[in-house]
This record gives C-alpha cells, sequence and structure tokens, in this order.
C-alpha cells in the first residue's frame, strides 16, 4: 500500500543553545553534528510521526528524547543544518526545506520553521511516500543492528551515498558513451565533479582509526580525502560503477588525515535492487606492514638465488677458465702469426689484415663470455622481457660445455625452430637450465648422453625437456626431489632443484621430474607463452 501523509514533530533546542551560539561565532567543533542533535530534545510529536518512527510504547515514550535517537543517521548532516537555518538564520537565507534520505519515507522532504511565541522550539514537518502501513520501529531496530555489525566489523567500512552519480550515467547513455574510461580521460571536469557529488555518510571506528581521524564526524562529506595520494583510483571506480560491476578491488596508496602515507586494498560493493542505491560500501585493509614483508621477502630470494648462482659458478670453474681462454688462445696465436707476417721484407698486409679480424671477434667473444659470467653472478633485480628460450638454451650450454667433452659425454639438442617467446628474466631462466645440465652431468659415471629438446605444448607454451643417461631416480624420491635441502650427493647442500622450481613458480610455469622408460632422469618445464599479435 502507498500513502502519502505528513510526520509532524516539536523539537525543543533550549539544551543546545549555548552549541548553536558557538557555531554562528564562527566555533564548529568537531563533532558538532551529533552534539547537536543530541541536544534537541523532542517536545511532541504526533501520531503519524509515533507510529512510523517510534518505539513500541509509542508517543510517551519518545517525548523528552533526544532527536538523534529517531533521526535517521544518514539524515544527520542535513537536520542539523536546517535547524541552524530555522533557529540562527546560519548562514543567512539558508534554505528551510531540504530532501533527505530515509528508511520510512521515499521521496522525503523535510521543512523546519520556528515560532516567536515558542523561541526554543523548532516545528517539523516530514512528508513523502509511505509505501507499508507497519510501523517501521522494526525497521529501525534492523538498521540499528545493520549498523552495529558494520561498526564492529574488523575492516575499516566507509557508506557512501553515489546516488548523483546515477543521473550522470543515464545522461551519458543516452549520448552512447561506451568507453567510460576514455570519457573520463578525456573529461577530467567529470571526475572532479564525481568526488564533489559523491557523499560518505557513514564510517565504522576502525576506518576512522586507520584514516587518522579524531571522530567519525570529520569524514562526513566530500570523498576527495580518500584519493589524494591515488587520484587515478577514482577513475576506476566510476568505471566500475559505470559497467554495472558488482564489486571493484585494487591496492591503491592512501594519505590519512593525519598525515601518514599506508598501501591499501580497497573494495567497493555497488548496491543493485533491491539493495539500498544510496549506499555504496568501501572496505579498505591495510597491508602496507604485509607489501613491506613481501618486498624483504623477493629480496631474500633474490639473495639466495644469487648465492647459489655464485655457488654454481664456482662448481663451473674449470668449464668456465676453458671457455675463456679458447678465445684468448687464438687472440694470442693471430697475434704472434701478425707479428711474423708483419716482420717479412715484404710484409703481406691483406693477411695481417685478416688476422687482425680474427683477434677482434676471438676479443668479442671473450668479452661476451665474461659479460654473461658477470650476469650471473651480479645482484640485480629480476627483469621480465620477451625471451626466446632456444636462446637461454644456447647460453646456458657455453658454461658447461667443457664439462660435458671432458666426460665425453654425448649431446644432442633438438631445438624446435620459430618458438613462441616467453616473459621471463633472462639470468634466471639460464640458472634453471645451467642447474638441470649440471646435474644432467654429475648424474653418470664416465661417458654417457644428454638429450635437450624444446617444443611447444598442446596448449600453447613452450616446454624444454632434458633426459640424462644416468641411473635415474630412486622412486621414493620423486615425491620430495624439489624440497629444499633434498640431496642425493655426497657434498650437496640441495638447493638447486627446490631454486629451479621456485623460478619457474615465479614465471606461472611447471616443472616435473620422472624416470624415462629407456633408463635414465627426464626433467621438464614448460612456460606460457606470449599471446602473438
Amino acid at each position: 500500500m502507498h500513502d502519502d501523509r505528513a510526520a509532524r514533530w516539536a523539537l525543543d533546542v533550549s539544551g543546545a543553545r549555548d552549541l548553536i551560539d558557538s557555531i554562528v561565532g564562527g566555533t564548529r567543533p568537531l563533532d558538532w553534528i551529533e552534539r547537536l542533535l543530541g541536544g534537541v530534545h523532542v517536545a511532541d510529536v504526533d501520531q503519524n510521526a509515533a507510529h512510523l518512527v517510534g518505539p513500541y510504547a509509542g508517543r510517551e515514550r519518545m517525548i523528552g528524547q533526544p532527536f538523534s535517537a529517531y533521526a535517521p543517521r544518514e539524515g544527520w548532516p542535513g537536520f542539523a543544518e536546517l535547524i541552524l537555518a530555522a533557529v540562527a538564520n546560519h548562514p543567512p537565507d539558508a534554505a528551510r526545506i531540504r530532501e533527505i534520505t530515509s528508511l520510512v519515507f521515499g521521496d522525503c522532504l523535510i521543512g523546519m520553521s520556528t515560532d516567536d511565541r515558542h523561541p526554543d522550539i523548532v516545528f517539523v514537518s516530514v512528508s513523502g511516500t509511505v509505501i507499508d502501513d507497519r510501523s517501521f520501529w522494526s525497521v529501525r531496530a534492523s538498521e540499528e543492528r545493520y549498523r552495529n555489525l558494520i561498526h564492529y566489523l574488523p575492516h575499516a567500512l566507509v557508506q557512501v551515498d553515489s546516488t548523483p552519480m546515477l543521473g550522470i550515467f543515464d545522461d551519458l547513455r543516452r549520448k552512447r558513451i561506451t568507453d567510460i574510461a576514455r570519457y573520463l580521460h578525456e573529461t577530467p571536469e567529470l571526475l572532479v565533479h564525481s568526488r564533489s557529488v559523491v557523499r560518505v555518510t557513514d564510517v565504522n571506528r576502525n576506518a576512522v582509526e586507520l584514516l587518522g581521524a579524531d571522530s567519525a564526524d570529520q569524514l562526513l562529506g566530500s570523498l576527495d580525502f580518500l584519493f589524494t595520494a591515488s587520484p587515478e583510483t577514482a577513475g576506476r571506480i566510476v568505471a566500475a560503477r559505470f559497467e554495472d560491476r558488482r564489486n571493484y578491488i585494487e591496492i591503491m596508496k592512501l594519505r590519512t588525515l593525519d598525515g601518514r602515507l599506508c598501501d591499501v586494498q580497497l573494495s567497493v560493493t555497488y548496491p543493485r535492487p533491491p539493495d539500498r542505491l544510496d549506499v555504496t560500501i568501501i572496505g579498505l585493509e591495510d597491508i602496507t606492514e604485509r607489501l613491506r614483508t613481501e618486498a624483504q621477502l623477493r629480496q631474500l630470494q633474490a639473495d639466495y638465488s644469487r648465492a647459489a648462482r655464485i655457488s654454481m659458478l664456482g662448481e663451473l670453474a674449470t668449464s668456465i677458465a676453458h671457455e675463456v681462454n679458447q678465445p684468448l688462445s687464438a687472440i694470442v696465436t693471430n697475434a704472434e702469426t701478425s707479428l711474423r707476417w708483419l716482420s717479412r721484407d715484404d710484409p703481406n698486409l691483406a693477411k695481417v689484415g685478416q688476422l687482425t679480424t680474427r683477434i677482434a671477434e676471438n676479443a668479442r667473444r671473450a668479452s661476451d663470455i665474461v659479460q654473461r659470467i658477470r650476469g650471473m653472478a651480479a645482484r640485480r633485480a629480476p627483469e621480465r622481457v620477451p625471451l626466446d628460450l632456444n636462446e637461454i638454451i644456447d647460453e646456458a650450454l657455453l658454461f658447461v660445455r667443457y664439462e660435458v667433452e671432458s666426460r665425453s659425454i654425448g649431446m644432442s639438442t633438438c631445438l624446435e625452430p620459430n618458438l613462441p617467446k616467453v616473459l621471463g628474466d633472462r639470468v634466471q631462466l639460464q640458472q634453471v637450465v645451467v642447474n638441470l645440465l649440471v646435474n644432467a652431468v654429475q648424474a653418470q659415471c664416465g661417458p654417457g648422453r644428454i638429450d635437450l629438446s624444446t617444443a611447444r605444448g598442446a596448449d600453447g607454451e613452450v616446454t624444454f625437456t632434458i633426459h640424462d643417461g644416468g641411473p635415474g631416480i630412486a622412486e621414493e624420491d620423486l615425491d620430495r626431489i624439489f624440497g629444499t635441502f633434498f640431496t642425493t650427493k655426497d657434498d650437496g647442500i640441495g638447493i638447486g632443484l627446490a631454486l629451479c622450481q621456485s623460478i619457474i613458480a615465479a614465471h606461472c610455469g611447471t616443472i616435473s621430474a620422472s624416470n624415462h622408460p629407456r633408463g635414465g632422469a627426464l626433467f621438464q618445464f614448460s612456460l606460457p607463452a606470449i599471446a602473438e599479435a
């Protein structure tokens, strides 16, 4: 049943006179709204007011109680401003009728007036559409339970009224605007306007603490304070609302009212009918310490990985020395030959030029080898770039070629051409391949064989496989071979394969170990390919 009716109140403002005079004089405490409505008392109400918002005992229990006990909290700022306008004409010529949000009425209008015969009484008329003829006390009780729940939840919650944006969105849709992000970029004044019309209507105690406020009242009103350190976030929140999403989540920087800079996870829940459209909930979780801890953990992992690379380079010192000595020996040989050609009575300058070219080529090769070794040993932040996995394997073979040749191990490579690129860190992926190669070499006693291959997987990923000719992996060790500090070597410390697994996992890939049907161990890892344009 729909019913248009008015509810009338008489409010005694004598208990709030000092506060009203103070506000008119220019002193407005932070909690002035709550103090003002708590100092104004109900002098009388009509039957409609008693029926719609009164307690079960009715009108008698309402008289003498603070107005704040019955006024909907979401309307408190409006009520307080109307009382100032009616009692003290503050600010001058302020409106004494305004729309408010109410659980009791739809299309609610509230007006306040005074009578010279009763200077301490404010007469209030509240009108609108009553949607149900039942008493709304149970609705108010339910709202209070909801408010208590919100205030005692362990997360910071901010309640926002974003209904003014609905009309703006309707206008944009009539203009056939579909790319809201682009529109906001081209029309920044709309975003500025949205931050001024969207209002904070309530906050819980955890939000007051997180945001560094002295009281909840300090946060009511404009939402601007939330985006001072991350203004671009506001645009993404508006875009998500325009796109009719139910939720939006992101990590953002937050500058608190007391000057702290925090990292918070912001989550927005937008209303949908039959929800109250004036209630958008913003959740804030302070994750500053968590992100700091994660950064420290990443640094420890980077140091751990670098230590493992340096240890591995130490094990491969003979191979590395051999690789460096080859171009150096070629440089010496070519230089000595050039000197002999130059010492002749008729120097062969063409031959000397050819030898000098070889010297330069070998010098560049030696420099390249040294740079790769320095790259493996250097302390550096991981860098994700598109990489050719086949090139990574060719570079990794540099470090173990001498070990393979000196042990008379046969090496076969079957690298599929034109593989899609993967997104990864070159040094880390080289570390994985070198580690697997070193394990394959050390698994074999005397002459043996290592087979390497790359392929494009069925699901579009890029796969690397290495099969050695060793004795394989004991069945009882298969499930724990990637465990930290697990090793079957007498002088091993068991960090190589664990590190390989963590690196591949960080690249969103998978790695596995098994025994090949023809004998020997088989290791395989797969990495997601970059989508081809």
